[in-house]
């Protein structure tokens, strides 16, 4: 089963139709990016997740590629919206954080891509994820858990992760859903850890790095991508456009920039070893 969880936007800001009487119904998807004609194949109605997302369950007939999409939903119930900018890259929910076709589109290959070219790309994508795993010291990739007949904490809204008791996993935990059980108790499914495809900077990295070591791998043909701003009248040298520098727009991200996301580790602070009373601590007096 493929899944693609969409994030509905409406007047320039996130919002969440099934709160405003709304919904998210349709999604369709076309092989070019025109959007017209005759879709490839169609889902809907979207599951609400949770708060804001929306998860549309694709047919599993797809061939691997680029499809172009059109999102139907309702901001609320008496208005209507088609949303033209979304994009769907197949295969999904392999562990990497970028498809192939986003190091294309980095790269300026022509779409669609070839079995080898993608083969290619996704080996480029794993040596650039785990660059940025070793230097966060973490997986990518979150883990699921569920908790058991479960009780929520009062004052908390059910689709908060804080109302469950999750104080037992130290890191990043996102609610997935929860079922109600017959004696009043929850089964609730969490993912645990760093969910780096939803972290656009990680992204960006892996995107910019997987692309650029296709184009200093002389066998790559896409090695050819780079702009040529000078050729010798012999055609001996070729002088090529210098890239931007580290901090400059549009200079590759460097691993400092995902400093972010490293975990953080908390311990108590060392201290002196206390000394009996009268000549150390603080003595109490009491009024009996």
């Amino acid at each position: 089963m493929t899944v693609y969880d969409y994030r509905p936007v409406w007047a320039g800001a996130m919002c969440d139709p099934a709160a405003a009487g709304g919904s998210v119904d349709r999604l369709d998807l076309y092989d070019s990016a025109e959007r017209a004609g005759t879709p490839a194949a169609s889902a809907g109605p979207a599951v609400r997740v949770r708060e804001s997302v929306y998860r549309f369950t694709l047919p599993d007939t797809l061939a691997d590629g680029r499809y172009w999409c059109t999102v139907t939903f309702k901001p609320s119930a008496t208005q209507t919206f088609t949303d033209r900018t979304v994009k769907v890259d197949l295969p999904r929910g392999t562990g990497l954080v970028a498809s192939a076709e986003e190091v294309a589109e980095e790269l300026g290959v022509t779409l669609p891509l070839t079995a080898v070219q993608r083969e290619r790309y996704w080996t480029k994508i794993r040596a650039a994820q785990a660059d940025v795993s070793n230097y966060l010291g973490r997986p990518l990739v979150p883990t699921p858990r569920q908790l058991l007949e479960v009780t929520p904490l009062y004052g908390y809204a059910l689709n908060d992760p804080q109302a469950w008791p999750i104080q037992q996993y130290d890191d990043i935990v996102t609610l997935q859903g929860y079922v109600a059980n017959l004696d009043g108790t929850y089964s609730v499914d969490l993912l645990v850890g760093l969910d780096a495809a939803a972290e656009q900077p990680i992204v960006r990295y892996v995107i910019a790095h997987a692309a650029e070591a296709i184009r200093n791998d002389p066998t790559a043909p896409e090695s050819a991508t780079r702009r040529v701003t000078s050729v010798s009248a012999e055609g001996q040298s070729i002088s090529y456009d210098s890239a931007p520098q580290a901090g400059q727009v549009g200079a590759l991200p460097t691993l400092d920039s995902l400093s972010t996301y490293r975990p953080r580790f908390y311990r108590a602070v060392a201290t002196a070893t206390p000394t009996a009373w009268p000549y150390g601590g603080r003595r109490y007096r009491r009024r009996w």
